[in-house]
């Protein structure tokens, strides 16, 4: 994959910004993407050192889930297929169980409040709030926009990548995320 520099990931993402903003046709469930079109990292490739700022602004590093399998997916409340996906994302969390953490990691500029009242808008329950204010685990982890998801393994390796908005309430999705993560 294509590293991209700061300015290029900011320019992506201002571009999904003035897309949604020009009223961009929402995907509907069925145009998302199935887990096939993931790309695996082999051999799994450690990662950086990735900063997460959670609901209250305490700072977290992706190191305290190691031992645990982690889906870390890249969105923003502006993305519209990031918004598309978010109900199959938390059926998900809410189906693999203690042992793999969902973690949708908001680059929203609002912070908290704008992520919790998406939450509440579209009956999120499943998914806490985690944040990537200045893009920072974006570029770290070099998208090329978002959605981007990793699937990461209990050492914290990447083992698979998948850029779009994928339909992770789907079994295969589900069975994946545990063979990969789990």
């Amino acid at each position: 994959m294509q590293a991209m520099t700061r300015r290029g990931t900011l320019g992506l993402l201002a571009g999904g910004t003035v897309a949604a903003a020009a009223g961009a046709r929402k995907p509907r469930a069925e145009e998302l993407q199935d887990v096939s079109s993931m790309v695996p990292t082999d051999p799994p490739r450690p990662l950086p050192p990735l900063n997460l700022v959670d609901a209250d602004g305490n700072a977290h590093t992706l190191a305290e889930f190691s031992g645990r399998g982690v889906v870390l997916n890249l969105w923003a409340t502006w993305c519209v297929p990031c918004v598309a996906e978010m109900p199959a994302l938390n059926t998900l969390a809410g189906q693999v169980g203690p042992e793999i953490a969902v973690l949708a990691l908001s680059s929203d500029r609002g912070g908290a409040p704008t992520v919790e009242a998406f939450y509440r808008e579209h009956a999120i329950t499943n998914l806490s709030v985690w944040l990537d204010l200045h893009g920072d685990a974006l570029h770290a982890l070099n998208a090329r926009g978002i959605p981007t998801t990793l699937i990461i393994d209990k050492q914290g390796r990447e083992r698979g990548r998948l850029e779009g908005a994928i339909d992770w309430a789907r079994k295969d999705a589900l069975d994946t995320v545990r063979r990969l993560a789990g």
